[in-house]
């Protein structure tokens, strides 16, 4: 197996990601640009997207660090927009985008049709995220797009198996394909419920953190093979058993959660670059396989489908966000009220991923020892769609927002209900550490319980400074100054413990002990400035 050339794309994904950080524009955009550019470069190997390798290795982590990033809370409260669109609208785009499909390209199968409708019909909110949290949208619009990007996925999935079975001939009634569904969707709901019990209790009971986190790399990949096994939508066990153990993360050592944040951080990083970088390099391929279609004409039903995509989603997104409103008084009740902006957004937030690529690349070429009808058109389509959706709606989303001028998260609204719950955690562990005190075999010399309290009262200040004043000078908070001084201080430790080592007056083994405290305590100043 030649390595060098996973290598080369790994590297390069992650520098275009990381050089994306220091632009305005999104880091999906460039890697997608990216691959497009290198796709033709002299020496760069053909770089074919299998689904057998993007289904059940690349999409499992991807939604589990994206389920463990969300709030189950708040995806309950916005469960009826969530299934709606992670269900509804995949079901519609899937009938209407393969009946527009059906009728603009000759000699077109209906059947095929539907299938490409199931193939475009999910769409990656890893962009429309980014872009969101970059400019600030309302949280709630970024529930409902992490939310439906959860689910969307095990629909179309399920809804390209019944496609895909009526263009061979078997399962083509309509009560095969709800029970294709039920399946899929109770069966991965299921499975999902089964197994986050036991794996939650066995995460807690691992004292060794390098084994809690070599269960949680592995938990993806056992709730998805799991579902798939018996037949059932891996997609959603994954998120099921990720939404759980997320929900009840804090359960969990301190020492685990420390590590497995930095390690699903870097592997949602380098494999969401790797897959976008992924979709820039399939033109070659894709345009090789067009054969008898010609690349005018291949171009024109590209466009056709391109705006029947984009158009499906506002036709079903205004009138699932006011009919049920106008409908029930109790949603009114229920969710706060909205105009006609919010679906705006939502509809505009429709860009197509990896996900739509790697189920075309799984159509079969053969079916029944005959070609399967406008494979190569329907994988062209899907490529047109995707490249169309990230590069028009990519860019233009946040256009988009600014225009609209919605209202974003107010920082200090943030940050005042912060300081109010510190404030109250910091008297609950004053009350405990007295309780703690007033126990003979809890005594500690003064200066060391007033250490303690100091820690506490440093704590509950830190939030409330960064509501007053500033430094005219430099333009920081207090806490700023405080957090900034620390760590002029613990490079100051650092150089000496280095330059201690170097004169043979401490040996490595106690210079990795030194640094390692200094850098947790680096790092717990560091986390500290990320939330703000």
């Amino acid at each position: 197996m030649d390595v060098v050339p996973l290598l080369m794309l790994v590297a390069g994904s992650a520098a275009v990601a990381g050089a994306a950080r220091r632009t305005p524009v999104s880091a999906p955009l460039l890697l997608v640009a990216a691959g497009l550019g290198a796709s033709y470069l002299p020496g760069v190997p053909d770089y074919t997207l299998d689904p057998h390798v993007v289904l059940p290795l690349v999409l499992p982590p991807l939604l589990h660090t994206a389920a463990l990033d969300s709030s189950y809370l708040d995806l309950r409260a916005n469960l009826r927009p969530v299934a709606l669109l992670s269900v509804g609208y995949v079901l519609f785009a899937t009938l209407a985008v393969g009946w527009f499909a059906y009728l603009v390209v000759p000699g077109l199968p209906l059947t095929a049709a539907l299938v490409l409708g199931a193939v475009v019909a999910p769409p990656d909110a890893v962009a429309a995220t980014a872009i969101a949290r970059r400019v600030g949208l309302p949280g709630r619009i970024t529930t409902i797009l992490q939310g439906e990007s959860l689910v969307n996925d095990a629909t179309a999935i399920t809804a390209y198996k019944v496609a895909l079975a009526a263009t061979v001939g078997a399962g083509a009634t309509w009560a095969d394909g709800l029970e294709e569904f039920a399946v899929a969707a109770f069966g991965g709901v299921g499975v999902g419920l089964v197994l986050m019990v036991p794996l939650h209790w066995l995460r807690i009971r691992l004292r060794d953190p390098l084994l809690q986190n070599t269960l949680s790399l592995l938990i993806p990949f056992v709730a998805y093979a799991a579902a798939e096994e018996v037949g059932a939508s891996g997609v959603l066990a994954v998120v099921v058993v990720a939404l759980y153990l997320g929900h009840r993360s804090w359960q969990v050592d301190f020492a685990t959660r420390l590590q497995e944040a930095a390690v699903w951080k870097m592997v949602a990083f380098a494999l969401e670059s790797a897959v976008f970088a992924l979709i820039g390099l399939q033109l070659p391929v894709v345009l090789r396989g067009l054969g008898a279609y010609g690349m005018g004409e291949a171009a024109w039903y590209a466009v056709a489908v391109f705006l029947a995509v984009v158009a499906a989603r506002f036709v079903w997104v205004y009138p699932a966000t006011f009919i049920p409103r106008w409908l029930s008084a109790r949603i009114r009740e229920r969710e706060p009220d909205t105009d006609w902006t919010a679906p705006l957004i939502v509809g505009w937030a429709g860009m197509r991923g990896v996900v739509s690529l790697a189920i075309a690349f799984s159509i079969p070429e053969v079916v029944d020892g005959e070609q399967f009808p406008a494979r190569n058109l329907v994988l062209f389509l899907t490529f047109s769609t995707v490249i169309g959706t990230l590069v028009v709606q990519g860019l233009t989303l946040p256009v988009l927002i600014r225009l609209l001028r919605l209202p974003g998260k107010d920082a200090r609204t943030a940050t005042l209900a912060e300081a109010q719950a510190q404030n109250e955690a910091s008297r609950a562990a004053e009350r405990r550490l007295d309780e703690l005190l007033a126990d003979e075999r809890n005594a500690l010399p003064q200066p060391l319980a007033e250490r303690l309290r100091t820690v506490l009262e440093r704590r509950r200040n830190a939030v409330w400074e960064r509501l007053g004043a500033v430094n005219e000078l430099t333009g920081e908070s207090v806490d700023d100054t405080y957090r900034r001084l620390s760590r002029e201080m613990i490079e100051a430790e650092r150089e000496v413990f280095v330059a201690l080592r170097n004169e043979r007056r401490i040996d490595d083994e106690m210079l990795r002990v030194l640094l390692r405290r200094l850098d947790l305590e680096e790092a717990a100043a560091y986390r500290e400035e990320a939330v703000d």
